[in-house]
């Protein structure tokens, strides 16, 4: 299925405008939060803001923006008769992109004097979540968690529907970006002596 809706939320905002204003030119829907949405409508691209796809607003300082079921149907559904009969019936819109780069915790850790409050509020939980559900489905949804694969899913997209190829190793990055960044913070907390409660 060619890909119709995308949804971008990047803590790197490095290429997005450009990427996004060449999925804009393609046809393509684009749906976006807080501080990617700001960049993208600034720059004059066409996006749909997340709280009018889920209905509800970004609450609790953001920590809880994308985790809802108008998400995450769009993102992990098969594209198959069962899968979209259930999101028609439920008013869902199938995600086929989805570009997420996760909060900075590791540029937030290196910080001097950085605080153990700091550093948890830059844990992302719904970043994360995009990825591994996108990833998992990536036979249907393109899942580009690094800026320097823009130029190349573009150029895909151009040519017509991308390949498994690609599809594959875009989802293997995927789970190699959100496993280092777990490991980033088993070793951050590690570092505190999480591991000794007496020691924190």
């Amino acid at each position: 299925m060619p890909v119709k809706r995308a949804l971008i939320s990047v803590s790197n905002k490095a290429g997005v405008v450009d990427f996004a204003r060449g999925l804009a030119d393609l046809g393509i829907e684009i749906v976006s939060t807080g501080g990617t949405l700001k960049a993208l409508r600034e720059a004059g691209v066409p996006v749909t803001y997340i709280s009018d796809v889920t209905g509800f607003p970004e609450i609790l300082d953001g920590r809880v923006k994308t985790l809802h079921p108008n998400v995450h149907g769009g993102i992990l559904a098969l594209r198959n008769e069962d899968h979209l009969g259930q999101l028609k019936k439920h008013g869902i819109t199938p995600i086929d992109l989805v570009a997420v780069n996760l909060y900075p915790f590791r540029e937030t850790v290196a910080k001097p004097g950085v605080t153990l409050e700091e550093a948890i509020e830059n844990i992302d939980i719904g970043g994360p979540t995009m990825v591994r559900s996108a990833a998992k489905n990536y036979r249907h949804v393109l899942i580009v968690v690094n800026p320097e694969r823009y130029d190349q899913v573009l150029n895909a997209l151009r040519q017509g529907e991308p390949g498994d190829g690609l599809r594959m190793a875009l989802a293997l990055e995927a789970f190699s970006h959100t496993a280092a960044y777990d490991a980033a913070i088993t070793a951050y907390l590690e570092g505190l002596g999480a591991k000794d409660s007496d020691k924190i």
